[in-house]
């Protein structure tokens, strides 16, 4: 069955560094964009950033942008979130998904727009 599995989230100080991991199974992961989310407490979900299905095109949501870099290996199916320079207020639950390539869009942006969901990965920044 489809399985995305996040890992890497954990208490990190503010100012530091994490790399997220996504490992993906039970669909053909090169035909899919992916993207990573966030949800804090009390708040919508918001994109953090997107990938297209050959790792050529990016996207990054406002949140995070200059501080994110995204990337993929298509060979071990897995999606890597790089963060930096975290900040208290990017404490929130992170999650990869997953959205089928259909020839026109790059990537998605919107939530909606994907089909498989990881049970996700917290992450804290503590001052």
């Amino acid at each position: 069955q489809v399985q995305l599995v996040e890992s890497g989230g954990r208490l990190v100080q503010a100012g530091g560094s994490l790399r997220l991991s996504c490992a993906a199974s039970g669909f053909t992961f090169s035909r899919y964009s992916m993207g990573w989310f966030r949800q804090a407490l009390g708040k919508e979900r918001e994109i953090v950033a997107a990938i297209s299905w050959n790792g050529d095109n990016t996207y990054y949501g406002d949140s995070m942008k200059g501080r994110v870099t995204i990337s993929r290996d298509n060979a071990e199916n897995m999606v890597y979130l790089q963060m930096s320079s975290l900040k208290r207020e990017d404490t929130a639950v992170y999650y990869c998904a997953a959205a089928w390539y259909n020839g026109v869009y790059l990537y998605r942006t919107a939530d909606n727009e994907y089909e498989y969901w990881g049970q996700g990965t917290q992450v804290t920044v503590s001052s």
